[in-house]
């Protein structure tokens, strides 16, 4: 299968919409969550959004969808849908919340779109294509890495990592100027990619996770790799550098120096 990654783009984007009117309808109602594991929420407005963008998705194209909720065909290529990431955000009336709809080709993330539905904002791009907020276009900083505010998410699901985790943590405190956490991946990679973040660091994320702010991050002048340099593996691993080429190359040395998970 051949994908027009510009074209499908306008699809993603009406999918993203159409999940986040319903997360802007259900934000500040709390019936109906559930808990998959330890730490992991979902709610009715995980559900229906995905629902409303695999519809869009499905009468709009004929890619096939893999949702982080109700799951669907797992290949190289198709579209990759977090309805609702950072969920625990919304439970607790944090509006960083994002909608994820993002094409993977051949294992490549080719374009994407995230829907930021409680602050207004819409995100997409890709590789040749751009990077663009509202529209307009976006360019990933050229901070240097000590004047550089780096986003991370904490493996707090997974306490195996933490070793790992919290070495390369406090070498990045030292090495950067400032980090922040706002719990929404797909936020904290359009964010980079706009030059609010200069980059963005974590550990075993889902594709669903990553795929749309990943292709935007690249659209936008950044380096997506996985903790060893690996500019494919990041998909499935979900062990995700994303920045521009300097804080890239600081974020990388860090990586290199923790240690293995479990250790």
């Amino acid at each position: 299968m051949t994908l027009d990654p510009s074209a499908l783009l306008a699809v993603a984007e009406r999918a993203a919409w159409a999940g986040g009117e319903i997360v802007l309808a259900h934000f500040g109602r709390t019936e109906g969550v559930r808990e998959k594991s330890p730490g992991d929420w979902v709610s009715e407005a995980d559900l229906a959004s995905e629902a409303a963008i695999r519809a869009v998705l499905v009468r709009e194209s004929s890619v096939p969808v893999f949702g982080e909720e109700a799951g669907g065909e797992a290949t190289d290529t198709g579209w990759f849908v977090d309805p609702l990431d950072g969920t625990a955000n919304f439970l607790h009336g944090f509006d960083a919340v994002g909608v994820s709809v993002g094409l993977v080709e051949n294992g490549v993330a080719v374009a994407g779109v995230v829907h930021a539905p409680l602050l207004g904002r819409t995100f997409s791009g890709g590789p040749g294509l751009g990077a663009f907020r509202d529209g307009v276009p976006m360019q990933a900083s050229d901070r240097p890495p000590a004047q550089a505010i780096v986003a991370t998410g904490f493996p707090f699901r997974r306490k195996e990592l933490l070793d790992r985790y919290e070495a390369a943590f406090a070498q990045a405190l030292r090495r950067f100027e400032d980090l922040r956490r706002a719990g929404a991946a797909s936020l904290d990679l359009c964010w980079s990619a706009e030059g609010v973040f200069d980059g963005f660091f974590e550990l075993r994320l889902g594709p669903w996770d990553v795929a749309a702010g990943g292709a935007i991050l690249r659209g936008a002048g950044g380096i997506v790799t996985d903790w060893e340099g690996d500019e494919h593996a990041w998909l499935r691993s979900g062990n995700i550098l994303a920045a521009p080429p300097a804080v890239h190359e600081a974020l990388l040395e860090i990586a290199r120096s923790a240690p293995p998970a479990g250790r």
